[in-house]
């Protein structure tokens, strides 16, 4: 898990990722790159991130991926990303295509319904909390 003030060089992440596991003899690497849409009047989105919950989150499903041979990477960003750029990036080595295919998917989708982060709309230099744009936490109590 890396965490990145400001945008994503998604080219310089998946390059490092691809070199660091390319031995690894995994038959797939399936990326995903998560990209600022220009929407209502913002700049730019906002993160605030809860680390620790996020990391103990990120671990608990390295274990999943590794349970069925595989590894997940992450990375995002803190503070403010502009339109057209990237915030989140993540992606799964498997041995198998299938299983990467899958894992991505869960990983994605369990990362949007249960990370620790906030978003906030940038407009003329303001952060405004968007609230439309985020989802609770599952089982966050006062967090959700």
């Amino acid at each position: 898990m890396e965490l990145h003030n400001g945008p994503l060089d998604a080219n310089e992440i998946f390059g490092r990722w691809l070199d660091e596991d390319m031995q690894s003899n995994y038959g797939a690497f399936i990326p995903f790159v998560g990209i600022i849409r220009s929407e209502d009047g913002i700049d730019a989105l906002s993160f605030d991130i809860y680390e620790p919950v996020l990391k103990k989150w990120f671990d608990e499903w390295q274990e999943k991926a590794v349970g069925r041979g595989a590894i997940v990477k992450m990375a995002h960003a803190i503070g403010d990303v502009p339109v057209h750029t990237s915030s989140y990036i993540s992606a799964v080595f498997s041995p198998q295509r299938r299983v990467a295919l899958e894992l991505i998917d869960e990983f994605v989708e369990g990362f949007k319904a249960n990370a620790p982060i906030w978003k906030y709309d940038v407009k003329d230099g303001k952060r405004i909390y968007a609230e439309d744009r985020s989802t609770p936490m599952d089982g966050a109590g006062l967090l959700s």
